[in-house]
């Protein structure tokens, strides 16, 4: 199997309650950074014996998926024995033996579509430009220094064709010009959006996952931003926001990032 059909299998034995397969393609040593859970192999094969036991079934939803060396990242809903949908990016880690060694993630309850009509997972299309996947990766990474820090807030333009600029965010419209209008209802009520640090960038040709950590409205929060390219410019974003827990109530000692 690749690395991708791998993943896919592993997020596919929460639905099935496959311990042995979810035990075959996990490393011994699994580092997971999915706060809520222990770490190890042993804590994931609990979790999917324990869906398993749910009198719900648990539902898998593979939206995309994506490569970038040693790490497949995803897109899927999850409904958790009937606790309710949930959109989530999951980034899998694998070692020098073709095993899941590493796992992070970002949850949030799917939500009805946006104020341009759009949802979190619509507009699924296949990866093109695999030969300008380094350009891209530093075309996100500039973006997020410039804009998404602060650093150079004038240049934002410099990264959008225009105003045609497609937007999945639950609560944002279309264009740059949907962009601001939120930034501004936010700033009415005195809530900031604050990138303080980038923590990977992981792309495959024109579609770039960037995770990074801040706080909205000063708590600490976890961002996962997946944007499409398209001719040296950003054209379309999909993202899943996650408040990090206090670390007082930590599974793991791993961190989230």
């Amino acid at each position: 199997m690749t690395q991708i059909e791998k993943a896919k299998e592993l997020i596919n034995t929460f639905a099935t309650g496959d311990a042995e397969k979810a035990a075959s393609l996990l490393a011994e040593g699994y580092i997971q950074h999915n706060l809520a859970y222990g770490t190890g192999r042993d804590a994931f094969v609990e979790s999917v014996q324990y869906l398993a036991s749910a009198e719900v079934k648990t539902k898998v939803n593979n939206i995309r998926a994506y490569e970038d060396g040693d790490k497949v990242f995803l897109q899927t809903v999850y409904n958790f024995a009937g606790a309710g949908e949930q959109v989530a990016f999951d980034i899998f880690r694998f070692d020098s033996e073709g095993k899941i060694a590493e796992h992070w993630d970002n949850l949030a309850a799917k939500a009805e579509p946006n104020p341009s009509g759009r949802t979190q997972i619509d507009n699924v299309a296949p990866v093109k430009d695999i030969e300008k996947t380094e350009k891209n990766r530093r075309l996100i990474k500039d973006f997020l220094y410039d804009v998404m820090q602060g650093n150079h807030s004038e240049k934002t333009p410099d990264y959008f064709d225009g105003d045609t600029y497609i937007q999945h965010n639950t609560g944002i419209a279309d264009g740059l010009s949907g962009l601001g209008a939120a930034l501004s209802a936010l700033a009415e009520q005195n809530i900031q959006m604050i990138y303080t640090r980038v923590h990977q960038v992981l792309a495959q040709g024109n579609y770039v996952l960037a995770v990074s950590e801040g706080t909205f409205g000063g708590v600490p929060t976890s961002y996962y931003d997946l944007w499409r390219v398209e001719n040296g410019k950003i054209a379309e974003h999909w993202d899943v926001m996650e408040t990090i827990a206090d670390k007082e109530s930590w599974k793991n000692v791993n961190g989230k990032f």
